[in-house]
């Protein structure tokens, strides 16, 4: 009988590591947080740029301190569907680092 507590890894198979581990020498030289971080930027961009006409487009503020947090929010009334993201300042700021997301976001404004 096992003592309670204890749980079989998820993920963690036969010398791979799980996901959330921290990376070892060799690896690649970003952190895992790093590179998802940047593919959620990357589907947002790629969301917001190729919907512009039957979705609609917010951010809000939604923390001001200790550190800025940003709630993206992409609605597509015709599917029902609503996508609603957190992002920090530097990751908004990579987000409209972008031409194309900026003119769209500029065009969302009255």
């Amino acid at each position: 009988m096992k003592p309670p507590g204890s749980y079989k890894l998820i993920g963690y198979h036969q010398g791979r590591r799980a996901y959330g581990a921290a990376p070892t020498a060799g690896n690649d030289p970003f952190p895992l947080d790093m590179g998802r971080e940047m593919r959620i930027v990357e589907s947002l961009r790629h969301q917001i740029v190729e919907g512009r006409d039957e979705q609609d487009l917010r951010i809000r503020r939604v923390f001001d301190g200790p550190r800025e947090i940003y709630r993206i929010e992409i609605e597509v009334p015709e599917l029902a569907y609503l996508r609603t993201t957190l992002l920090d300042g530097d990751a908004l700021e990579e987000l409209l680092a972008h031409d194309d997301v900026r003119n769209v976001v500029a065009s969302t404004l009255p």
